[in-house]
């Protein structure tokens, strides 16, 4: 079933009534008393009485949205999060990155150190790098899930015990973004595309790389930059970086971004580098403000929707799950629609409340 969104109007306060509604139907699914699901709570729900709203009570959480506390992408994940904290009830506590996946590790260990029920991580420093952490968090009887950035290796081991993923799917994400833009952009084999991402990060460099080999197999020249500490703390900061690449290459026909509040700083970009709107093709990730309002202006031509509302909102879901009723980890793609000039009126309302 479908449900339509009346007006373009539903905040997350709504969605998270609806979810607590929905979750009456949990009742059916109440574990045997017979069997001993995962979770410290799971016994209390042996009953079979009706669970709604607070069935989460009492488990605790660590929840990392990711950059930093206003960011265009992660507040929208943070959102997600706090509409599940009020549907369900757990009590979540959040730990902010500045996209750094050093930090992200370093993070985990101190979160683990805190004896929650479960941690809902950012996949970015990649299954080798969590690979410790995990493994004591898992022997500590502590659920872990991932977001935004798939940890496949972690994800096929304590699938059982919870480990989930909720984002889109790395390297098919690049690839359709890529195969989209040169339909709609009418770009050609020849053709010179420029690609700033992040390849060198384990995992996360999946979306970079499903990009490059997407412009690649139809003959497109890629001019590639990896995006520094700096810009991915304070896209701001790659202003000079993107002005000498252009310059560099004046018959740049495509530029891709590969991080959501990158993309929202692409009308700066092009200013900068005195780039009118639509001279070259643009294309990237996620929606906030002020990329709703750079598709309007003509500077941003093709955005992926990852969706990141529902990135915050299932994997707190996942947790309260595993821990009450013993439920395995459930794989979402949540990275398959597309934003441009011709949907863009619908979005933005949703944007503006940032559930989009």
């Amino acid at each position: 079933m479908r449900m339509r969104i009346a007006h373009g109007r539903t905040g997350w306060s709504g969605l998270a009534a609806l979810a607590t509604a929905a979750l009456v139907v949990v009742s059916a699914c109440s574990p045997n008393p017979s069997q001993s699901p995962a979770g410290s709570g799971a016994a209390a729900a042996a009953s079979g009485a009706p669970v709604a709203g607070q069935f989460c009570s009492g488990t605790k959480i660590v929840f990392f949205p990711g950059g930093t506390p206003g960011g265009g992408f992660e507040t929208v994940v943070y959102n997600g999060a706090k509409a599940a904290e009020t549907a369900f009830g757990p009590t979540v506590t959040y730990q902010w990155s500045d996209w750094d996946p050093a930090k992200m590790v370093s993070q985990l260990g101190e979160a683990i150190a805190t004896n929650p029920d479960g941690i809902a991580i950012m996949g970015h420093p990649g299954d080798d790098a969590y690979k410790a952490a995990v493994d004591e968090a898992e022997g500590k009887g502590i659920i872990v899930t991932s977001t935004n950035t798939q940890l496949p290796q972690l994800q096929a081991q304590y699938a059982t015990s919870g480990f989930g993923y909720v984002g889109a799917v790395l390297h098919d994400a690049g690839m359709a973004l890529a195969n989209e833009a040169i339909r709609r952009g009418g770009l050609q084999s020849g053709d010179k595309a420029f690609v700033w991402g992040l390849v060198a990060q384990p995992g996360r460099g999946e979306r970079t790389q499903g990009i490059i080999d997407g412009l690649e197999a139809a003959g497109l020249t890629v001019v590639y930059l990896e995006i520094d500490d700096a810009t991915n703390a304070d896209p701001s900061a790659g202003v000079p970086a993107f002005t000498g690449m252009a310059t560099a290459n004046p018959d740049l026909k495509a530029a891709f971004f590969d991080h959501g509040n990158v993309t929202s700083t692409i009308p700066a970009y092009m200013e900068a580098a005195g780039l009118d709107p639509g001279s070259v093709y643009t294309a990237g990730f996620d929606l906030s403000p002020a990329t709703v309002q750079g598709v309007k202006d003509g500077y941003i031509n093709l955005v992926i929707d990852q969706q990141q509302f529902l990135q915050g909102f299932l994997s707190v879901m996942q947790i309260c799950m595993t821990d009450k009723f013993g439920f395995s980890g459930l794989m979402i793609n949540t990275g398959g629609g597309f934003a441009d000039k011709d949907n863009i009126d619908v979005l933005a309302p949703l944007v503006e409340q940032q559930v989009r």
